[in-house]
């Protein structure tokens, strides 16, 4: 397969049953095949994310969903991020999200700042 810029669906449906052939012939990635799949799927991740974008969650809904992964409650973000009444009305939407917090929630909880920043 010659590989470029994938430029319709015809092509990106092309492009994925060819990885799907080398996957299922346990291609090396070490192998010239195994680097030509490597490039196929760069060119795949392009297309995908120029063609179906994925937004960015909600920051507090991502805040959230990583203190249950976690194992936080709002207490303990007493002290860190503010009063328990503050943090109360931060996780509801009541209260902005403030650069500092963005900053410590990066730092503490590895949320990209561009998830807590849009």
């Amino acid at each position: 397969m010659e590989l470029k810029i994938i430029k319709t669906e015809k092509q990106y449906q092309a492009y994925l049953d060819w990885i799907d052939k080398k996957f299922d012939s346990h291609v090396k990635a070490s192998s010239p095949d195994g680097e030509k799949v490597q490039v196929a799927l760069l060119l795949v991740k392009q297309y995908e994310d120029t063609r179906y974008p994925v937004p960015l969650p909600n920051p507090i809904d991502a805040i959230k969903l990583k203190m249950k992964d976690m194992g936080l409650k709002n207490k303990d973000w007493v002290g860190k991020a503010g009063s328990k009444g503050y943090i109360s009305a931060l996780l509801n939407k009541r209260k902005p999200l403030t650069l500092e917090l963005v900053k410590l929630f990066h730092r503490e909880l590895n949320i990209p700042a561009e998830v807590l920043l849009s």
